[in-house]
């Protein structure tokens, strides 16, 4: 059936506290393959030409996933949906567990992909089923998981990899799934869209709602910039680390990542900002702080200490931004119509995802190139140029208050 939310009871504690651990179980599978590139290339027989495609495949299933399987979400019972995306992304980490050659391991991790956009399924979900006075809270919750999801896989992956190999990893993560398919299906309520359109209209109203929507591109726009900053960071600044500059081991990189982690804490944060109206200025702030967080490492001193120490500040403060305006987005278009929800959150996600892939591939050819601090200069600018299309929003509000008064 399907729940009202406008009125009635909120959303349970914890129902919130399960779709977090959910969505950040599921993420975490884009994300195990790494900091395994090296491992699985050598294993599988895949060419170090062509050992990118391990991570750009399952990349490239998440996306088609969030164009072509996320919308089914305003279609199909939602639950039954997320059930069976569970099972395929269980059955395609098993395949890739015991995968011996190149070609079995990459078709597996197209499949990865496409089954973990069940992610995006359960944040509409948790929107739907929250009173509109709390959803940007209750959402901020269930992306704090999914955020937290995609910050401890790297270090995970390496610190299992490390003891029982990159086998073990995936091994691991197929049982995990396969577990909580079957705890969704216990624990979800029902929930049947309104909608009887067939799969073709329902994909191609798209393209008409990214036209018809300002809020979506505008989110949109703001999280591709965001996030390709935070893609260019963690796809950079590892390799520094392990460079002549740090010499930090596997375990010393992956205990990095998880100090990074508590940038997290921004997410219910600016939930609750966004339920008090205040998305404007808290997302000039969640932009401030990844600008802030670039610019720090570059007055850093020649003692490897201090400069460590401001490289962990900086990777706290950028993904504490990132974390806030990923959520300020969400809460943003949830406030459209729920029939439409599952599309733009898809929409939202495929969008940003673009910015993230040109984040990650600009700024490991940048330092490559042209060395750190160029990286780090390239990542300041992508919230900067953020931040200038913001100000056009804050006119037309300031412009809009005036006409009214």
């Amino acid at each position: 059936m399907n729940h009202p939310t406008t009125h009635g009871a909120d959303i349970a504690p914890g129902m919130v506290r399960l779709l977090a651990l959910a969505a950040g179980l599921i993420v975490a599978n884009l994300y195990y393959s790494q900091t395994l590139v090296g491992p699985i290339a050598a294993s599988t027989g895949l060419s170090l030409d062509a050992a990118g495609l391990i991570v750009t495949l399952t990349q490239i299933g998440y996306a088609l996933g969030l164009f072509f399987i996320v919308p089914l979400g305003d279609l199909l019972e939602n639950r039954q949906l997320v059930f069976v995306l569970l099972l395929g992304t269980a059955a395609a980490l098993a395949c890739a567990a015991l995968s011996s050659n190149a070609w079995l391991f990459l078709g597996s991790s197209l499949a990865i992909g496409l089954g973990s956009v069940a992610a995006q399924v359960l944040v509409p979900f948790a929107a739907h089923l929250s009173r509109e006075e709390t959803r940007g809270h209750t959402v901020g919750k269930v992306v704090s998981g999914l955020l937290l999801g995609i910050m401890l896989a790297r270090p995970a992956a390496s610190l299992v990899a490390d003891h029982g190999g990159w086998h073990t990893v995936f091994g691991a993560a197929a049982i995990i799934v396969m577990v909580l398919a079957f705890v969704l299906r216990t624990r979800l309520p029902e929930r049947q869209p309104a909608h009887s359109m067939s799969y073709g209209r329902l994909i191609a109203s798209l393209g008409s709602l990214f036209a018809s929507t300002p809020v979506l591109r505008r989110r949109a726009a703001y999280h591709a910039a965001m996030f390709a900053c935070f893609s260019l960071f963690w796809t950079v600044t590892p390799m520094l680390l392990a460079g002549p500059a740090f010499h930090l081991s596997q375990t010393g990189i992956a205990i990095f990542a998880l100090v990074g982690v508590s940038g997290a804490v921004a997410s219910p944060i600016a939930g609750k900002l966004a339920d008090r109206g205040h998305t404007l200025p808290a997302t000039a702030v969640a932009m401030l702080l990844a600008i802030s967080g670039f610019a720090l490492p570059l007055f850093a001193p020649d003692s490897r200490n201090i400069a460590l120490a401001l490289l962990v500040i900086a990777s706290i403060v950028i993904d504490m931004g990132v974390a806030a305006n990923m959520v300020l987005g969400q809460r943003a278009i949830f406030s459209l119509p729920a029939e439409v929800r599952s599309r733009l959150n898809g929409l939202y996600f495929s969008l940003f995802f673009v910015g993230g892939a040109v984040g990650s591939a600009a700024g490991g050819w940048v330092y490559s190139q042209y060395g750190w601090h160029a990286a780090l200069l390239l990542g300041t600018a992508f919230p900067a140029v953020a931040l200038l299309y913001w100000a056009s929003e804050l006119m037309a509000s300031t412009r809009t208050v005036r006409e009214t008064v």
